[in-house]
């Protein structure tokens, strides 16, 4: 999953020169935390929500600009960044979005909420699904083995998930779309493997 995917595209923006209480109103109107701050199509900063609280009571909130207290240097992504490598970025750096560029032109933006919402998809976790919890058989114990079987059987397969227990026995949640998984499960048993816990 690319970031490009997933970004918005119709980026509400401030120039430098605008007023910081202008660019509250903008936030408030939009319901937005964000502004990129452009000239052209060059972004040369960014302001979030947290940084401008700030300057809420500044004595003269009411002359400074955006450029007065925008980040000149935000963390930013490109259009081909990984779901995975802006959502990491996001959690080491505590911030809400990122700016996504290509050279220096802004292109969108990808916040906390695009990144969840790519996640919950790629999880398909708004589809009914069927859900197969499995530790793998210690004799045969391939996992593309499993999901080719799975297929054989006529399922889906939506996502694969893992866990590593504390005893060393890796857990693998195999999500599907709707399906009756009983027969599935019976054949994998029927193999070695041990069914944790099925979810229809």
């Amino acid at each position: 999953m690319k970031v490009k995917n997933w970004m918005q595209r119709d980026v509400i923006t401030v120039e430098p020169d605008t007023l910081l209480t202008d660019a509250v109103k903008l936030m408030h109107k939009h319901s937005i935390r964000h502004l990129p701050v452009v000239q052209g199509k060059e972004m040369v900063g960014f302001v979030t929500e947290s940084n401008l609280r700030q300057y809420f009571y500044h004595q003269d909130k009411d002359k400074l600009t955006v450029s007065d207290v925008m980040i000149v240097n935000p963390i930013t992504v490109n259009p081909n960044t990984s779901i995975d490598s802006a959502a990491r970025r996001i959690y080491d750096y505590k911030i809400g979005g990122l700016p996504v560029q290509e050279k220096r032109e802004l292109v969108g933006i990808i916040t906390i909420a695009d990144i969840l919402a790519a996640f919950i998809e790629f999880i398909g976790l708004l589809k009914e699904t069927s859900r197969i919890d499995i530790i793998l058989s210690d004799k045969d114990g391939n996992l593309d083995d499993v999901l080719r079987l799975i297929r054989e059987m006529g399922g889906k397969i939506v996502s694969v998930g893992m866990e590593a227990r504390s005893y060393k026995k890796k857990v693998y949640y195999i999500r599907l779309e709707k399906i009756d998984v009983y027969p599935i499960a019976e054949r994998l048993e029927a193999l070695g493997h041990k069914i944790v816990s099925i979810l229809e």
